[in-house]
């Protein structure tokens, strides 16, 4: 690696990524960047002659076409230990060192119940009401006697599922590899995929996005759902197909959705999801804390000072 290290870091909405580790140490050139590239020759333009990029998460996009450009890059840094947005075999053929950082699911876990809480109880919309003067303005619904469904049952939605049990809910899921002795190891009951839509009154994704998962919830799924359930996904954006969930959503064939994910992200201003008043959204906040970007944060500086100094740093394969 060059002396005069230059290092960028990507993505950094809030502005906070040098207040949360110490990057001086690394005594290297830092530039933060705090809104997203245009496209991905923006990208490219914008972090031409970089040593090193530290990468929110998969919000921007590393595909081969733009490492092939970024010709003084040696070491990516990724947020977490995964990242489907970097294109690994091609960072390998490059040169290109890819190492990740620690991750804990707990943020994720805690904004599915915030999402869920608000959305059963209408608080956005108390909470409006009482900004303007007003009162009670409608009927929430309560949880205890409910179903839960969790499509996936990992290590976030098996947790998801024990706060559903604390609340008195009965919980049930379903995915492509659930086995029903996995499912009872968690107090859970492994349905069919139509079960899992057609008894839930609260459901939650939690899969992982790939092939198999992405479209997985669309329009047979939406209209197989109480009209009375809400869809909650803090997952990934592409595994419901969102054009079916804004029709089933305008249509009120559904309950309401609570979203935190997106197609495209940013989600666009002028997006129809912005416009429905049964469609509770918040910004893809799911990992953002202060104590996971601090891991994030620190294991970043970490990588980097390993790899200055030649030792072995947390690749990421």
């Amino acid at each position: 690696m060059p002396t005069s290290t230059k290092i960028a870091i990507l993505d950094d909405y809030q502005n906070v990524a040098l207040t949360l580790a110490d990057w001086p140490s690394l005594h290297a050139e830092t530039t933060v960047f705090t809104t997203p590239f245009a496209d991905s020759d923006a990208a490219v333009r914008a972090l031409a002659g970089f040593d090193v990029i530290v990468a929110m998460r998969e919000r921007t996009r590393f595909r081969a076409d733009v490492l092939e450009r970024l010709g003084d890059l040696r070491l990516l840094v990724s947020t977490g230990p995964r990242n489907a947005a970097i294109d690994l075999d091609a960072a390998r053929r490059l040169g290109v060192t890819v190492c990740g950082t620690g991750y804990s699911p707990a943020p994720t876990i805690e904004l599915t119940w915030a999402l869920i809480l608000a959305a059963v109880r209408n608080l956005p919309q108390e909470a409006a009401s009482m900004r303007v003067g007003g009162w009670q303005v409608g009927l929430g619904s309560g949880l205890r006697g409910k179903t839960l469904g969790l499509l996936g049952l990992g290590n976030i939605g098996s947790a998801v599922a024990r706060v559903g049990q604390a609340f008195g809910m009965e919980t049930i899921a379903w995915s492509q590899n659930l086995t029903a002795e996995k499912a009872a190891g968690h107090g859970v009951r492994a349905v069919t995929k139509e079960e899992l839509f057609a008894g839930s009154d609260v459901l939650s994704v939690h899969l992982v996005l790939s092939g198999r998962s992405s479209g997985l919830v669309g329009a047979a799924e939406l209209a197989a759902m109480k009209d009375s359930a809400i869809l909650v996904n803090t997952s990934r954006g592409p595994i419901v197909d969102e054009a079916a969930l804004i029709e089933a959503l305008r249509g009120n064939r559904i309950g309401g959705a609570a979203i935190d994910v997106y197609d495209t992200e940013p989600l666009p201003a002028d997006h129809p999801l912005r416009t429905l008043p049964n469609a509770l959204l918040t910004p893809h906040i799911g990992y953002v804390s202060r104590e996971l970007y601090q891991t994030f944060y620190q294991d970043a500086v970490a990588d980097i000072a390993a790899f200055q100094a030649g030792s072995p740093v947390r690749l990421m394969t």
